[in-house]
């Protein structure tokens, strides 16, 4: 299936003609990956492994999550969608083999089937002031909250966070592929890089293979952004999460910024701090996707001390980077 899509999607670029009028942007979101969870103790299963609380995902809510090694590091980030049986994760595409891999580990006798869908589940996204508009003209229920879900047949749409109005739209290949004929009409088809783009500006990371056991969850700002539960029970990783909730200090934290340099950072480039006494370095790019030509956006984990000195770098002679809380904020407990 996803060869049939990659086919429609090359058709599509050379029978475009005159770019679409509308402030709308249309992007494909095969850079991302699915494994799909079913089975009579799928959600048993999930709620054991992963940071979030699996009873508060419904068919109208989605939710963030991750998945910790034992020491409490993220392994990754997931977007969990409940599409009729099935629970989805969602994810850069290049995680999807190790986690199946390694959640598979911890199945036994549980009934519960793991699944790559990634190639089965077509994902198409729509971002812009006028999003909300055309997809109400495509007669589809366009969800009114952040994380919200609503099913039109065998569409389902997720609002996701942002100042820019954000849809992802699931599904199988015919209806997208008819959803994205009639989209394209009027809103331009754009670069995954945009979508990446809107997450940092909404403050919402993504791990990388590069940044695999890097962050705890806290480090990513999780508990700003219903990402994880600390009253939900035991899961891999609990103690040292909830540990570091209720009796240390958090140290390190996510930031944004925009920077002018002269390649694009990538997922686990180290900054640096004078001022850092610390061994296991002042901080790491989380994530980055252009502005403009030599500018890009940046999401950075970094020891709140010297962030709040202005005293974090790209590197150790790279430039300083002006580091802003997330559109969420910090709330004062940090």
């Amino acid at each position: 299936m996803m060869k049939q899509w990659q086919a429609f999607l090359t058709e599509q670029s050379q029978e475009r003609g005159a770019s679409p009028d509308g402030d709308c942007q249309l992007i494909d979101l095969t850079h991302l990956g699915l494994i799909a969870v079913q089975g009579a103790d799928a959600e048993t299963f999930l709620q054991g492994q992963l940071t979030n609380d699996i009873r508060e995902l419904s068919p109208t809510h989605s939710q963030l999550s991750s998945h910790c090694s034992n020491k409490g590091r993220m392994l990754a980030l997931f977007r969990m969608i409940r599409c009729g049986d099935t629970l989805y994760l969602q994810m850069p595409a290049e995680r999807v083999p190790d986690i199946l891999k390694r959640l598979s580990i911890f199945v036994l006798r549980s009934k519960v089937t793991l699944a790559d869908a990634s190639e089965t589940c077509i994902r198409i996204g729509l971002a812009g002031a006028d999003a909300p508009r055309r997809l109400a003209d495509q007669d589809l229920p366009v969800p009114e909250m952040e994380n919200g879900v609503t099913v039109s047949d065998e569409l389902t749409l997720i609002r996701l966070p942002g100042d820019v109005p954000r849809f992802e739209i699931l599904g199988p290949f015919d209806p997208i592929r008819q959803l994205w004929e009639h989209l394209s009409e009027r809103a331009s088809v754009a670069s995954p890089d945009i979508w990446r783009r809107l997450d940092i500006q909404a403050g919402l990371p993504n791990v990388y293979s590069e940044t695999a056991e890097t962050f705890i969850p806290q480090m990513l700002n999780l508990q700003h952004i219903d990402g994880v539960s600390f009253n939900k029970g035991c899961y891999t990783g609990q103690e040292v999460v909830a540990r570091m909730q209720f009796l240390g200090k958090l140290k390190r934290r996510m930031y944004l910024a925009e920077a002018d340099l002269p390649a694009q950072p990538k997922p686990g480039d180290e900054l640096y701090a004078s001022s850092s006494t610390s061994q296991q370095g002042s901080g790491w790019i989380v994530d980055a996707a252009p502005l403009a030509e030599g500018r890009f956006a940046l999401l950075a984990v970094a020891e709140i001390a010297a962030a709040e000195d202005g005293e974090i770098r790209l590197g150790h002679d790279g430039p300083a980077l002006q580091l802003q809380p997330p559109p969420y904020g910090f709330p004062s407990e940090d």
